[in-house]
């Protein structure tokens, strides 16, 4: 079973299929859960996921998947691209400190989905 991480215009971003480790459709890996957060594999924290939603640090949402629920108006999903083979994981970094976690907004983030894993010295 796959989940799929839609943007904010409904553009299908990043997949996982183990719910354990995020990877784009070009096969990048590029992050990880770690019980309601979301690291890059350098350490860096990048957001929370709760509810289907993935949120940046401010709590403003990124991301939804197909059963997201709350949050801000959902646009229409996009066909999702074919997935290209996937690249070797790197080794994943000391994580840093997961800030106090913010209040849920109801609005989207500006962070676009490449910005939202290239923040905090992301991959």
């Amino acid at each position: 079973m796959e989940l799929i991480f839609y943007d904010s215009e409904g553009k299908p971003v990043s997949y996982t299929e183990d719910f354990e480790h995020i990877y784009l459709f070009s096969g990048e890996p590029v992050a990880y859960f770690n019980n309601d957060s979301i690291y890059s594999f350098s350490g860096g924290h990048l957001g929370g996921f709760k509810n289907g939603w993935a949120r940046d640090n401010n709590g403003q949402c990124v991301f939804f998947t197909e059963n997201a629920t709350g949050g801000p108006l959902k646009p229409m999903k996009m066909m999702k691209p074919m997935k290209s083979l996937k690249q070797m994981r790197p080794m994943k970094r000391m994580k840093e400190m997961q800030p106090m976690k913010p209040m849920d907004s109801l609005s989207w983030s500006e962070l676009s989905g490449e910005q939202f894993f290239k923040q905090n010295g992301g991959n």
